[in-house]
């Protein structure tokens, strides 16, 4: 690179070199020539020698315009290849050649225009008129030239603004999507996605709305699917995410993001946004991630959504003294030690009344401060208990399958004193006070069974969470009375 732009460069300094030579020496030669064609012209008629010593003084003038504007020629040249091809390359700032050849044909036109007012001053205002004649002639083929110029003059605009660059992936609005391939002074051509040239003329360009996928960026996308209402979304995001990560052309640097658009008439559409390495490939890469998703959907048992309509006919009710009881739901209610006092026949009463609720991930489930009156039990995945200690928040236990938390709200009513969210997708089940008030009723008994059970429990989780507690602590008369107060039992 360097040893060609010297190669370039020293001819134009010699060049440079024998004009400037020139223009010092011929001053000092030309009076002498002068007065030699003056006295060679001059032995036969007088007039003979000034006639040939006018033409003498204007080719005179005239070689100096030719070695002035060639002095000229040659240092644009050479400041071309100083500035454009070395200095702005190193940079990594690329000159378009029309650019180039614009700001050329200005510094020529200036230095014609100065040095033939130097060299022919009264001459120069003689021609006035022409140039004005020349004027009109020029804005007639203005007028005639005008959408070549229009195209020109635009493509400058263009190239000072430089909204893309070749390699680039533009769509113009009603136009096409593709490659840039070239910009010149009368448009650019694109190269589309179907391997066809289309070529915008800079005009139209100027006035359309352009979207530029530059070549240098990470360019995002987005793929669109669905799924039906049973499929779990975590479950579904997590899955979509990994087998989009591993796709190629798809960016490591950026994590793709999956996330729900729109709960639809017919299931849950998706969407997935994932960024490119090489954006002229994105239809390829659109049509391998939606390949890989349904692959993924046939590994993970999950389900397109499609148009459906289901009818559901309602049957009326037979009243009947025996109901079979969820499994589930009785046999984790019988593990739980809370319920322990409860005979099979209670506890298939209160299994009937309880419900099952489901968490996303990161959901809160119960909020610190929040009034209530059930408690939870989880029955799959895992809850995390904070707390706010100094201004700042503290997870103080962690809660399995099988375990509970609440129950205070359910027997007292009394506020929430923790926040409970869910680690993961997570399934608990809820009983309320109107579940459990029908068995204290029946069995008044069972209020002092649970009174004691609380208050041991209350005890265990507070050394073991080592959660200090300010005032007086409630004793088992204070639990009993507050039970039978919330559930508005009679003495």
């Amino acid at each position: 690179m360097v040893k060609t732009s010297t190669i370039k460069i020293v001819p134009l300094f010699i060049l440079i070199g024998i004009v400037l030579v020139v223009l010092t020496v011929i001053p000092f030669i030309h009076p002498f020539l002068d007065e030699y064609i003056r006295t060679l012209f001059s032995a036969g008629e007088s007039q003979m020698g000034e006639t040939a010593a006018t033409v003498f003084d204007i080719i005179y003038k005239i070689v100096k315009v030719i070695l002035w504007m060639t002095l000229v020629v040659a240092l644009n040249r050479l400041l071309n290849s100083l500035i454009f091809s070395t200095v702005l390359r190193s940079a990594s700032y690329e000159i378009s050649t029309l650019l180039r050849n614009v700001l050329s044909i200005i510094i020529f036109l200036v230095a014609l225009t100065i040095i033939l007012q130097s060299q022919f001053s009264t001459a120069y205002e003689k021609l006035a008129p022409i140039f004005t004649g020349s004027t009109i002639i020029g804005i007639i083929i203005g007028l005639a030239l005008q959408d070549t110029l229009g195209n020109f003059f635009a493509g400058i605009a263009m190239q000072a603004d430089n909204p893309f660059q070749v390699g680039d992936v533009i769509d113009i609005s009603g136009k096409g999507t593709g490659v840039v391939e070239s910009i010149s002074w009368r448009g650019v051509k694109i190269r589309t996605f179907q391997n066809k040239v289309v070529v915008v003329s800079n005009t139209v360009l100027g006035k359309e709305i352009i979207e530029v996928s530059p070549k240098d960026n990470l360019n995002a996308r987005l793929v669109f699917f669905n799924t039906i209402y049973r499929n779990s979304p975590a479950k579904t995001a997590q899955a979509i995410r990994e087998v989009v990560r591993q796709c190629e052309n798809v960016s490591q640097l950026i994590r793709p993001v999956v996330r729900v658009r729109n709960l639809a008439d017919n299931g849950i559409d998706w969407e997935v946004k994932y960024w490119l390495e090489d954006y002229t490939k994105y239809n390829d890469t659109d049509a391998l991630i939606r390949q890989r998703i349904w692959y993924a959907f046939q590994r993970e048992n999950l389900d397109f959504a499609y148009p459906t309509r289901t009818l559901y006919v309602e049957e009326a009710e037979v009243e009947t003294d025996f109901v079979e009881v969820n499994s589930e739901m009785f046999d984790r209610l019988t593990n739980i030690s809370l319920f322990a006092p409860l005979s099979d026949e209670e506890v298939e009463k209160l299994a009937r009344n309880s419900q099952f609720w489901v968490f996303a991930p990161e959901e809160k489930i119960v909020r610190r401060g929040q009034k209530g009156n059930s408690m939870f039990i989880v029955h799959s995945g895992s809850v995390s208990v904070q707390i706010r200690e100094d201004g700042k928040p503290r997870t103080i236990r962690q809660l399995k399958e099988g375990e509970f938390f609440g129950e205070m709200a359910l027997f007292t009513g009394e506020p929430r004193t923790a926040t409970v969210f869910a680690n993961e997708e997570t399934q608990v089940l809820e009983i309320t006070q109107g579940c459990l008030k029908p068995l204290l009723e029946e069995n008044p008994e069972l209020v002092e069974t649970f009174s004691k059970i609380i208050e041991k429990r209350r005890a265990a989780l507070a050394e073991l969470n080592d959660v200090k507690k300010s005032g007086k602590k409630m004793d088992k008369a204070g639990v009993f009375n507050s039970i039978r107060k919330f559930f508005g039992l009679k003495n």
